[in-house]
């Protein structure tokens, strides 16, 4: 596979030619500088793709060409934030950049409590912490009813583990970990300038009062048989990224989660440019996914693959885990056979080395994202080996 990293663009502190440096082919990257649902002009993604070209890589994979939360619950906008889409697809296509990643995850990207869980070995991941989730869910931003969504033994944690440890500052770091510091940095509804996060946070998922999992799916079929015309003039793949975590929360539907809702958006949208982000991270935080038979189920409707992996505890807790695992090394296995092609990219990996003090963006890290790539790039040449 084509050995992928995601760059957050020239102010991004990791340089491209520190990254053609440890063997990084491709970048996956945005304009980040344009506002969710604003065209992307020909201008600007040119402007993109030469200076990335510039500096001898490729721009492999647009993540992500955001869409608008109108799209997503169906607003009295939405049909005119889908003729800007597909402005920018046509002009991404003109570039000859035609692997586009993008989530319909509604409000929240992607969620996690701890971003400095601490390792045996001095290193910090990644981890979300169920109670801790259910205590902000509760008793931050009060959401009616929310304690219907928690089994009791996470209830009986968070009043016994959680919330006797808990001050002010133990919920302003729940606020900035789950709704502010994983999502700015990727077009995300929350920033680090808004003032008062939760109340706008809770505004946002008012939008989706009455919105299901049916709905949800009817609203990303009509926004995909909407951009398809534009895919096949231009040979444009789309690949959504699965929900993270893979479960509904916050009382919002989620509608990549598992095996059936794979299935489910390929078969309302036969057409081969609409596809999967295959993020074995994200698959893997449920237990209930077998993420090596699912890549082998849907490899020939893959067009990008994350490498990743987590390991979920029996209480509903998981941790961003080893590269090494033995199942994300089937998983590149899966993929270095099957679709060799694919562009790939190492994701959420430690903070290590000094890259602690250094502002990364949450599980971005250079050292951290450096050995994982040594460890997928091993994998990949093993398996190469054997063929």
């Amino acid at each position: 596979m084509e050995k992928t990293w995601r760059w957050f663009g020239p102010n991004d502190t990791i340089t491209l030619p520190m990254l053609r440096q440890i063997g990084v082919e491709g970048i996956v990257t945005s304009l980040h500088h344009i506002p969710n649902g604003e065209v992307w002009t020909l201008e600007e993604v040119n402007k993109m793709k030469d200076f990335i070209e510039q500096h001898g890589l490729r721009w492999s994979v647009v993540e992500s060409l955001p869409v608008s939360e109108s799209i997503k619950y169906g607003g009295h906008d939405r049909d005119e934030l889908i003729e800007k889409y597909k402005i920018s697809l046509a002009n991404l296509g003109k570039a000859g950049v035609k692997t586009i990643c993008y989530n319909f995850m509604p409000v929240l990207d992607w969620a996690r409590t701890d971003l400095d869980y601490p390792n045996p070995d001095g290193t910090t991941n990644l981890y979300f912490n169920r109670a801790e989730f259910a205590y902000f869910d509760i008793n931050i931003l009060k959401r009616h009813d929310a304690k219907k969504d928690y089994d009791e033994e996470t209830l009986r944690r968070m009043r016994e583990e959680v919330a006797p440890r808990m001050d002010k500052e133990g919920e302003k770091r729940l606020v900035e970990n789950i709704i502010v510091k994983t999502q700015g940095f990727v077009n995300g509804n929350i920033s680090e300038n808004d003032l008062n996060p939760v109340e706008k946070f809770r505004s946002l998922l008012n939008l989706y009062e009455g919105i299901d999992a049916e709905k949800l799916r009817e609203n990303m079929t009509y926004f995909l048989n909407a951009i398809m015309p534009v895919c096949e003039e231009y040979d444009i793949n789309m690949c959504v990224h699965p929900d993270d975590p893979p479960m509904p929360i916050l009382g919002l539907p989620r509608i990549v989660t598992c095996d059936s809702d794979i299935q489910a958006f390929l078969d309302a949208v036969p057409n081969p440019h609409n596809g999967l982000t295959f993020c074995a991270g994200s698959l893997s935080a449920g237990a209930h996914n077998d993420i090596v038979a699912l890549a082998k189920k849907y490899a020939d409707r893959t067009h990008f693959v994350h490498a990743r992996i987590c390991n979920v505890q029996p209480n509903g807790d998981f941790k961003e885990s080893t590269h090494l695992d033995p199942r994300l090394i089937e998983v590149v296995r899966t993929f270095e056979n099957l679709r060799p092609e694919l562009p790939m990219r190492v994701d959420h990996a430690p903070l290590m080395l000094g890259d602690e003090k250094k502002g990364y963006n949450a599980g971005y890290s250079f050292h951290g994202r450096m050995l994982a790539l040594g460890m997928v790039s091993g994998i990949m040449a093993t398996v190469n080996s054997e063929k």
